[in-house]
């Protein structure tokens, strides 16, 4: 049997987490890879069952209590991020606090975080997105908004130069045949779109650049809603 690269990283983490688990079966408490490999697990499975990522996290978070692990493995381990294969493709779940344990200001490799603060998107504009694509789509915060899924019908034009007005490394999910209202705000920094679906490739604000954008994406079939 051949392998992937992938595929043997999650064997390893699976068998890992079996062992944990047989471990944890018999009384003791586990350390600190036995810990993580448990909690990334469950959440891989939980993506394989068809939860959604905030489901899957949920579950990742709710497998452990202090009680399972050795004294200080809850202030150590307190965020896990694994790549899990969900119906609508392969994410990055990060999981906050996944042992459910108080934690002690003094503790090995304490955090004190100051107050989140509040995120103010003033440029933001509403736009309306209907998936009529057989799939959900997820699309992440820092992607160029006009270059998504080509599925996704919307005021391309509008989006040009926007990704989605939510916090950084967040997702928005459009479920087949839903129409949902975001909020678009304007790409900061130098505003050169480099990737993506190769529509621009280059500054955004260059002359002539979003007409060109617009050209390739209708010649590639992108569904768009408003004449522009």
């Amino acid at each position: 049997m051949r392998l992937t690269p992938t595929e043997r990283d999650r064997l390893l983490l699976f068998t890992t987490a079996e062992l944990a688990r047989a471990r944890r079966a018999r009384g003791l408490r586990l350390n600190v890879p036995e810990a993580t490999a448990i909690v990334a697990d469950t959440l891989c499975e939980a993506a394989r069952d068809g939860a959604r990522l905030a489901d899957a996290i949920a579950r990742a978070r709710a497998v452990l209590s202090a009680e399972d692990v050795l004294p200080g493995v809850a202030d150590i381990v307190t965020e896990i991020e694994v790549e899990a294969v969900f119906d609508d493709g392969t994410r990055l779940a990060v999981v906050p606090d996944p042992i459910a344990a108080p934690r002690r200001p003094d503790a090995p490799g304490a955090i004190l975080p100051a107050p989140h603060p509040e995120l103010h998107f003033p440029d933001a504009l509403p736009v309306q997105v209907t998936n009529v694509g057989d799939v959900p789509i997820s699309i992440t915060s820092h992607f160029h908004f006009f270059e998504v899924n080509p599925r996704l019908r919307f005021d391309r034009a509008v989006a040009y130069g926007r990704r989605l007005a939510i916090p950084a490394g967040t997702t928005v999910r459009f479920d087949p045949g839903v129409t949902r209202s975001v909020a678009l705000t304007p790409i900061g920094g130098q505003r050169v779109a480099i990737g993506f679906s190769g529509l621009v490739d280059g500054p955004l604000d260059a002359p002539g650049a979003k007409e060109a954008a617009l050209r390739r994406a209708r010649a590639a079939g992108y569904l768009e809603t408003a004449a522009t």
